[in-house]
């Protein structure tokens, strides 16, 4: 079925996907900026800060993805810019991933055993220096399969990247369509594509849990806000 599509067709669709790759990429990395300073002051800053950091978190995971795109993309046009499809939608990402990665790693900062803030302390290091040091390395190693899990999640959420009409891989597959009048050949195609990029990733993941990555428990209390 797939030989009914042109090389143009399917050139297109790749295109798409090449376009949604770079979209997940995007969107990964911005948030993770914006995710890590977000779980340090939560877990280690001042009331103001955590006030603040954690309104940001429960906003962004409570605004439908389709809506910050929405509100990115003629937000930014309401001050005289032209943006792209492609930048509005990698900010809507990263703004949303924030939120999440941010409680995901200050979920896994506060796994990390007690004992070892202890320790950290006793040796008299200065913050950095035990966050750098000590903390971080054994939280990276909890936050790797939720934050892989995230990820995959984040892929596919590019699709929402259609609402303001961005060329990733469901929008040129819709207009492939259009064209072709196939849907169930045309979208279980991008199924398969969308699982060619995912399933990598989700089998990293399914292997890190399986080796016990994230399986403390909490031990050390989170300061209230």
């Amino acid at each position: 079925m797939i030989l009914n599509l042109t090389d143009a067709q399917l050139g297109y669709m790749l295109k798409g996907a090449l376009a949604t790759i770079e979209l997940s990429g995007a969107g990964a990395v911005g948030g993770a900026l914006i995710g890590l300073p977000i779980a340090l002051l939560l877990v280690s800053g001042g009331r103001v800060s955590r006030v603040v950091c954690r309104a940001y978190v429960h906003a962004f995971q409570g605004i439908p993805l389709p809506v910050a795109m929405f509100v990115v993309y003629f937000g930014i046009g309401i001050f005289g810019f032209d943006v792209l499809p492609l930048i509005a939608a990698s900010l809507a990402l990263a703004v949303n991933a924030g939120a999440y990665l941010g409680d995901i790693w200050r979920g896994s900062i506060l796994a990390v055993p007690g004992t070892q803030w202890e320790a950290a302390e006793s040796l008299a290091l200065s913050y950095a220096q035990k966050m750098i040091n000590v903390i971080l390395p054994q939280a990276l190693r909890i936050s790797i399969p939720p934050t892989v899990g995230f990820v995959v999640a984040l892929i596919k959420n590019t699709s929402y990247a259609v609402v303001i009409g961005m060329a990733e891989l469901t929008y040129s597959s819709r207009i492939v369509n259009n064209t072709t009048f196939e849907p169930f050949v045309i979208f279980s195609l991008a199924a398969a594509i969308y699982f060619l990029i995912c399933f990598p990733v989700s089998r990293l993941s399914a292997r890190l849990e399986r080796s016990g990555f994230g399986s403390r428990k909490f031990s050390r209390k989170e300061p209230s806000v």
